[in-house]
This record gives C-alpha cells, structure tokens and sequence, in this order.
C-alpha cells in the first residue's frame, strides 16, 4: 500500500491499495463506499455524464432483506450480519437476487432479527476491527454468543458488507463490473496502520481491485464542497480553521482543516486529527439502556446480560424516534423474557424524553469550558461489551482538549494568513461541519455549537459558523465517490 498526496487542489492525503488502482485505461465510475459502524452506503460518478464540478452523482439503493424471504431495496445497508440457527428458518428465507442459498442475512432484516437475539448478530465490526487487543482474524464475533453458534471474524464481517455492496452494484449495472471501477473506501482518520491495512484486504477480498482509501472527515469535506455547487470557495475564506466533528455509531472523529490561499488558488488543508476515540452512538445506546435497567431494577425488575443487549438495540430505535420527533415523548420498549413466569412473555417499560436528555446531554455532551478536560476514570457500563470504548463519555470534553493540544497547529502554515491571539487557550474554529448519525439530531447539534461558542466568546472570537446542507447519513459516501472523480483531474 503505498501513500498518495491527492484531492481537491492537490492537497489532501489518501491512501491507494491494489495493483489495479491507477492502471490501464480509466473506468466509467468512480464509486463511493461509506463502510461504517452502524451502515453502509455506496455513492457513484458517471464520469462520462460528468463535467468539471458538475458531477453526476446518485446514490446506489440496496436490495437487502427486510423480512424472510422478503427484498427491499433501501439506500443504506445496516452494519449486521445474522447468523441463524440451522432450523430457525424456511428454506429460501434467505436468498437474495444474487445468492438463492446464502446461510447468514445482512441488511436490515439482520438487524431487526438481531435485536431479539442479540447472541446470533454480529455488531460493530468496524469497531473490532481497530481493537488491536483482539485477533481480528480470528472468529471472536458474536462477542457473547454461545458455543453453537458459529463465530466470524471482524476482518469476515466487513468483507461480507463489502461484498453484499459489490453485488448489489453488479446486479444494477451488468455493463460496468464493480471490480473494473475505480472503489473509495473510507475509514476514520484516526485508524492506525494495522486498522488501514485490514480495511483494504477487506476491500480487495471482496473484490476491490482499484482501490483508494481515504479518511471520513475528509470525505465529508468533498460532498459539502460538491453540494455548494462551486459555492464553497464564497464560503470558505483563506485563514478560516474548519472543525470537523464526525459521531457515528463507533467512534468520534474530531479534525482540522485550514483554508489556505496558494498561487491564488484558495486550497483546503488537512492540519490536524484527534486521537482515535471509541465513543459514538453505540456508547448511548448501551448507556441508555443502563439507564431502563435501573428503573426496571427499582421497580423489582431485573434483567441478565442477554436481556440488556437486546434493551440497547431497542433503545436505540428509541432515541432515534424521540431525537427526530420533538411532539414525542415517551417511547415504549419491549425487552424479550428469558423464562415463562411474566405474563405475555416480555417486559414492558419506557424511554422518556426527560430521561433521554439526562443521559445523552449531561453524560455525553455536558456544557464544560474549554479547560475541562477528559477524566480517567474505572471502566463501567460502557465497556461490558468487551471493546475499549473512552474512559470519559463527555464528547465535549474531548473536543475541549483536542482543540486545546492543537494551539499551534497553523502557526508555521504557508498562506493561511490567520494569526491566533497570544493570549488564546485554544486554536479558534471558524467554520464547523458535522458529519455521522448522531448528529441529525438538532438537540446535539445544538448543544456542540453553543458550547464550542462559550469558549470562543470568552476569548473574544466570533462564534464558528455552521457549515450546513450536509446529508449526516450519505455525506461520506457521496464525497467518497466525488474524491474518486476529482483526483482524475476532471
């Protein structure tokens, strides 16, 4: 694998994998491929319906399973894979166009099933597969599932994503093979060697034979600048520092990029990333589901561990409902009955929103100042999953402290112009750019944007502006496959 200085205005680094990337005669397509924690989505170019910045670019829908032997075709595929007891369902309730007899569901209906017996589906991958404390070869997924039950490996899950993707496209477009298109995988930018390097024999296992990686933050970048139609360079000013706060389902990405002005030509340049944090929905699902545990526990109510896996995916459903609807208050939850004793064979109960907002906005983004940075602590309820998730669940804390480390990330940056206070804590954003699912709530949005705007206030700077129009679900794979267009030079 070798590393390439490539992008918009030639300044943004990706890495190139594979023989097949770069040779012989250019593809029709340059594809997109957003394999995230909690979805994927494929994005795709025509070049040859493209010009210059007018990119033809569309979103590939998916067929999956939705229900037993039931196909849907969706926009995005869920990150699960379910792995069912060998009588738990009908013949052909798995088939797919493309796999009459496949053994193992992915997609939607993975995820569904899944919910109700979390010990047969495999969640998180991408999670696992940065977790170098584990044999990410090795068949460790499900984490909590009984002997019977046929593990795979995370480096498994990801190609069977990968390839459940490369199927679809090939059943929607016969004439352009996806082996022969030009394939951008992302991945966070915080993924070190060993991460990078499993995510691109995933991808070539599956049969991404010209392959470029290229980091999350940075893929939503490109779709934002291809969404403003040309708009971006009125926008974007020379000395402007674009905060890019990137919460998916596993991880928060938090980077840096300077607007810099170079024989004329306004160039957006990468100048820091965060640490890699293990901090994302996942991390509220699991807390709020701790959270119903305790009230069920008061009430006389207790739950084991494979109740309380499947009370997180149902509090997920949850919060998505109540974050994405303001008229909604309480939400109820089914948690499924190990044994025959409570009537109806389940428990009852309830997510409200006044619970949701103590947990996700005092546990997860509390209004700190800039000096309030993470705290170690002893590892808890978010960690019983068996990934290192951070030790301190505040992800305002941990901006506090990465903008705080990079003070002088800009101070020796040819044309960027911009000089930061003396007295200045912190380097100043001027621009923010959200990206990941979490952030389609407007509540955590919010609550970024008015802490990071306290700090800035206090040091007598403006408040960042909200780069906005950005789809949190599809912005990564749409840049992706915008990137892959672009570094053609077209």
């Amino acid at each position: 694998m070798s590393r390439k200085n490539e992008g918009v205005d030639g300044q943004d680094e990706a890495l190139t994998a594979g023989s097949g990337a770069g040779a012989g005669s250019a593809p029709r397509y340059a594809i997109g491929i957003d394999l995230g924690t909690t979805h994927c989505a494929l994005s795709y170019v025509d070049t040859e319906a493209s010009d210059g910045e007018q990119a033809q670019l569309e979103v590939l829908s998916i067929p999956q399973l939705s229900a037993p032997g039931a196909v849907e075709e969706l926009p995005l595929l869920p990150s699960f894979v379910y792995l069912p007891h060998e009588s738990e369902l009908a013949p052909g309730d798995l088939g797919l166009p493309w796999a009459a007899d496949q053994t193992f569901a992915v997609g939607a209906f993975a995820r569904a099933r899944g919910a109700t017996t979390p010990i047969r589906m495999v969640a998180s991958a991408k999670s696992w597969l940065c977790h170098p404390g584990v044999d990410r070869r090795g068949p460790i997924l499900p984490a909590d599932a009984p002997e019977e039950v046929a593990r795979i490996s995370p480096l498994e899950a990801s190609v069977r994503y990968l390839a459940h993707l490369r199927e679809a496209w090939n059943a929607a477009h016969p004439e352009a093979p996806f082996a022969e298109q030009d394939v951008t995988v992302t991945i966070p930018a915080s993924f070190d060697p060993a991460a990078r390097e499993l995510t691109a024999e995933a991808a070539t296992a599956a049969g991404c034979d010209r392959l470029t990686l290229l980091e999350e933050p940075q893929a939503a970048l490109y779709s934002w600048i291809q969404s403003s139609a040309g708009r971006w360079r009125k926008e974007v000013r020379p000395g402007d520092i674009i905060l890019v706060v990137d919460i998916g389902g596993g991880t928060t990405d938090l980077s840096l990029i300077a607007g810099v002005e170079r024989n004329g030509t306004l160039e957006p340049h990468r100048v820091a990333v965060g640490d890699h944090i293990l901090l994302g929905g996942d991390n509220m699902d699991l807390a709020l589901a701790y959270g119903v545990v305790r009230k069920l526990a008061e009430q006389g109510t207790k739950l084991d561990a494979w109740q309380t896996r499947a009370l997180a995916h149902a509090c997920r459903a949850a919060k998505e409902t109540l974050l994405g609807d303001d008229q909604v208050d309480t939400v109820p939850l089914v948690v499924p009955s190990r044994g025959s004793k409570l009537v109806g064979g389940s428990i009852r109960t309830e997510l409200t929103r006044s619970e949701l907002d103590a947990i996700l906005l005092d546990g997860f983004f509390p209004q700190v100042g800039v000096a309030e940075h993470p705290q170690s602590r002893a590892r808890g309820a978010l960690t019983q999953l068996g990934l290192p998730y951070a030790q301190d669940a505040a992800v305002t804390r941990h901006l506090a402290a990465f903008l705080t480390r990079q003070r002088e990330a800009t101070a020796e940056l040819d044309g960027f112009g911009a000089t930061l206070p003396e007295d200045a804590s912190f380097l100043h954003p001027t621009a923010v750019l959200f990206n990941g699912g979490v952030l389609k709530s407007g509540l955590l949005a919010e609550r970024v944007l008015s802490t990071l705007a306290s700090w800035l206030t206090a040091e007598g700077a403006p408040p960042a502006r909200l780069l906005a129009g950005a789809d949190l679900d599809l912005a990564v794979a749409r840049g992706a496959a915008y990137y892959g267009y672009v570094r053609r030079g077209r």
